[in-house]
């Protein structure tokens, strides 16, 4: 196969994708430094649902997901957000990143955090005006922290941190919101505020693909799940997806948790 016939290959293969999910993926392959750490990645998220991305640590959660969006590399595949390439559709998407991965010492107060959400809108190197300002205060205060928006980051505690991203990302309007384990490090108040926020956004039609670590709590939380280990392991509604079977075949040997959550899962209420 020449070079012309991979690339309408290729195409063929993205098309079949539908246009209107909020993230396609097809064959992706992911490696550092020569070791994989994805392979094959195909997967479709349905519009307007909470998805969790589950898997053990390495399984390549965090890579999926700034793979999809440009932050790393891949050795193949194609992302589509909405039908589109990343670069045509950003301003539908918020991203919120690992609270580890953030320098909580760079000297900027609340209200500036959620304000760098709005660049795009602002403009690079321009003045925040009071819309915008008024904007960011209306996203601290869905977070509960309208209070907090003079103080310094570092001075926060890891859940209002975390509420800070969160409000940065709604201060975007997106469509898309991606988040990478927005409830590691934070306490039962701010856990319970990201999840009634998540069901807010459900509500308007938003969708938010979530990696998530809490077996215990996926049930409760989300509609989908996505089960990750390197490959593809099961994709699909929650009630079916999230089963002792598929659990088993993503975390292996780890079967006293699973075991755990399996009675838990029997017990859980109906949402």
């Amino acid at each position: 196969m020449n070079t012309k016939e991979k690339q309408i290959e290729k195409n063929r293969g993205v098309e079949a994708h539908p246009a209107d999910s909020p993230v396609s993926i097809h064959d992706m392959t992911v490696a550092y430094h020569r070791k994989p750490v994805l392979w094959d990645i195909d997967y479709d998220a349905p519009a307007g649902e909470l998805i969790a991305i589950i898997g053990p640590n390495g399984s390549g959660k965090t890579t999926l997901i700034k793979s999809a969006l440009g932050l790393i590399p891949c050795l193949s595949g194609e992302v589509r957000f909405y039908g589109e390439l990343y670069k045509n559709v950003r301003h539908r998407i918020a991203y919120v990143p690992q609270r580890g991965s953030v320098d909580w010492e760079f000297p900027v107060n609340a209200l500036d955090v959620v304000c760098m959400g709005l660049y795009r809108e602002i403009g690079w190197f321009l003045p925040v005006t009071k819309k915008y300002k008024q904007q960011a205060m209306e996203a601290l205060d869905q977070v509960g922290m309208a209070n907090f928006a003079k103080r310094q980051i570092s001075q926060l505690s890891g859940g209002q941190q975390q509420r800070v991203f969160l409000a940065r990302a709604l201060a975007q309007n997106a469509d898309l919101y991606i988040m990478d384990e927005p409830f590691t490090g934070v306490d039962a108040a701010t856990e319970r505020a990201i999840v009634d926020i998540l069901r807010e956004l459900r509500s308007q039609g938003k969708t938010a693909l979530v990696v998530h670590h809490d077996l215990q709590t996926v049930t409760e939380y989300f509609d989908s799940v996505l089960l990750l280990n390197m490959r593809l392991v099961a994709s699909g509604p929650t009630e079916t997806t999230f089963s002792s079977e598929n659990l088993r075949k993503t975390y292996g040997g780890k079967l006293a948790l699973l075991d755990q959550v399996g009675e838990r899962m029997k017990l859980a209420v109906p949402r």
